[in-house]
């Protein structure tokens, strides 16, 4: 009778569990359908904020936060995103405006420093295609916010209003979303703290307000990055142009000698390519003969002498061994002028040693894809331990794995090869063919390559032409601010080595980003990992400004 009775007790415990479960979901339902509800009859805006490293859908379900954490170091850029629903009424009229942000001090970082620009949704028509086996897929056709409308000139602050593409105001219909862009600059005299400002969004059905907070680190970014690039412009060759790439923390392959002072000590410019081309590529294993070296020294003299200036004169010449000779006699000559070289090609031993008698290899930097380093991790070891530097590019979807970067893949795809991927394999660059590859509708189409294998929308597109604004240079990508943070990351990871702490630095890459199979999807992880890496510059640089006061 007790086993029964205890059968018994068992049975109706698990009933009691499972009401209790059903009136959980019920309650859940119930609070989620009233609150669906409340949104639905509202008259006014719904607004919410997220990071910069997600993409908001022009329907996806609005999230709850008013207000955002955020951290920078002083020199560096963080931006974060300001949702806004329209109620089924829609919306009219629609403006935002951002306050100075301060500390409890009284201190404060002025609103010219914080950009807003409204996010310009693109219809993606022919996904990218996917490689058999990949673990990182194309999202598909569809709307995709990308291309960055901003709010003012960002040479003159002037309000930028009249034109074929305005940031503000806009109307809304009811039910779509509309994110808002804000790129926070953080002065390099800032002080270090806790800030806090304030947006508003206003609009003929109501006011709408938010918070943000930003945490200054106690450290500071270098005006010039140390991640080496290259990212070329075919068609706009303006100033602004190149400071637009600059502002985003990224080397112009070419620049205007006039203009070079002024991009050196105002915007961080570093390097540049010299215009010599042997005409050998992946289609012609043939090479003109080698410029003399006083050609080469009369072409470095134009440019500034604090730059780091390369030649990049072949490329993907892996199949062509009949070039082993010719590429050490183009070598030779420009090492004789002080200039180092580039190819993009895997690193081949034949041309370890240019033949100068310095032991010196061909090719000074090494510039692979990431299939081409996965093919020959060894070869990859051998030149980096000679002194070598290796260099990574992408371009189409040569494989199914590595991130990608036309518009139909996730955001973290730009972001983590250039800080954590490159860092947690010794890379120390990036190479980009093309940043205005522009159809003849760049707002409104950016199926911008295509070849036997498929389409590859917004490939060699990182830049929209700024004349549907109303700016004469161009205007940012999204894309192009996820690969600008990347770049920040690795500088994180950079400044720890310098401190003593490389090897918990690159744990704290590896975890993240190990290898271009082995790199998290996950935003969060990403930010986790950037926010150990500041926190710990941060308690290192407190503790070595406390040393320093304690001799004095």
């Amino acid at each position: 009778m007790s086993l029964i009775f205890k059968k018994k007790k068992r049975t109706i415990n698990k009933f009691k569990i499972i009401i209790s479960i059903l009136g959980m979901l019920l309650t859940l339902y119930a609070c989620s359908s009233i609150r669906l509800l409340a949104d639905s009859s509202s008259k006014t805006p719904i607004v919410w904020v997220t990071s910069g490293l997600q993409r908001i859908g022009t329907h996806d379900q609005p999230e709850r936060p008013s207000n955002i954490q955020l951290y920078a170091a002083r020199g560096e850029y963080e931006p974060f995103q300001i949702g806004i629903r329209a109620p089924k009424s829609g919306l009219t009229n629609v403006n935002v405006l951002v306050s100075d942000l301060s500390n409890e001090k009284k201190q404060v970082i002025s609103k010219k420093n914080i950009t807003l620009y409204r996010e310009h949704y693109i219809y993606v028509n022919h996904s990218s295609p996917d490689q058999r086996g990949s673990n990182n897929r194309s999202l598909g056709p569809g709307w995709y916010a990308d291309g960055l409308i901003p709010f003012v000139n960002p040479e003159t602050q002037a309000n930028l209003t009249g034109f074929e593409l305005d940031a503000v105001p806009f109307n809304l219909k009811g039910g779509d979303n509309q994110p808002i862009w804000v790129d926070i600059f953080v002065p390099h005299n800032a002080h270090s703290g806790q800030y806090h400002g304030t947006f508003t969004i206003t609009s003929d059905q109501g006011v709408t307000t938010g918070k943000f907070l930003l945490k200054v680190w106690n450290f500071e970014l270098p005006l010039k990055p140390s991640l080496d690039s290259s990212f070329a412009f075919w068609e706009e060759k303006s100033k602004s142009a190149m400071v637009e790439l600059l502002k985003h923390k990224l080397m112009p392959s070419r620049v205007n000698p006039a203009d070079q002072r002024e991009l050196i000590d105002k915007w961080g410019l570093r390097s540049l390519r010299l215009p010599f081309w042997s005409g050998a590529d992946l289609n012609n294993c043939s090479m003109e003969p080698p410029p003399s070296v006083e050609e080469i020294r009369k072409a470095a003299s134009t440019h500034q002498s604090d730059l780091f200036l390369y030649a990049r004169y072949a490329d993907e010449i892996n199949k062509c061994s009949n070039l082993i000779e010719p590429v050490k006699q183009w070598a030779q000559n420009f090492h004789k002028a002080g200039i180092s070289t580039a190819i993009a090609m895997l690193p081949t031993p034949a041309l370890y040693d240019d033949g100068s008698g310095t032991r010196r290899s061909a090719v000074d930097i090494w510039i692979v894809l990431p299939g081409m380093y996965n093919a020959a991790p060894k070869r990859i070891s051998e030149v980096l331990q000679k002194g070598d530097k290796v260099w990574f590019y992408n371009a189409l979807v040569q494989d199914g794995y590595s991130p990608k970067w036309q518009i139909d893949f996730e955001p973290i795809n730009y972001r983590i090869p250039h800080g954590f991927i490159n860092q947690s394999l010794g890379l120390t660059g990036v190479l980009y063919w093309q940043v205005d590859l522009w159809t003849k509708k760049p707002w409104k189409d950016v199926q911008t390559h295509s070849d036997k294998d498929g389409y590859y929308p917004g490939e060699g597109m990182l830049v929209y032409p700024g004349k549907q604004v109303g700016i004469e240079t161009v205007v940012p990508s999204m894309r192009l601010k996820w690969v600008r943070e990347g770049v920040e990351d690795y500088e994180y990871i950079e400044i720890l080595k310098r401190l003593g702490y490389k090897n918990w630095a690159l744990t704290v890459s590896r975890n993240v980003g190990l290898d271009w199979k082995n790199w998290t999807r996950d935003p969060n992880a990403l930010e986790s990992a950037r926010r150990q890496l500041g926190e710990e510059i941060e308690r290192l640089s407190s503790k070595k400004t406390s040393h320093s006061l304690g001799n004095i």
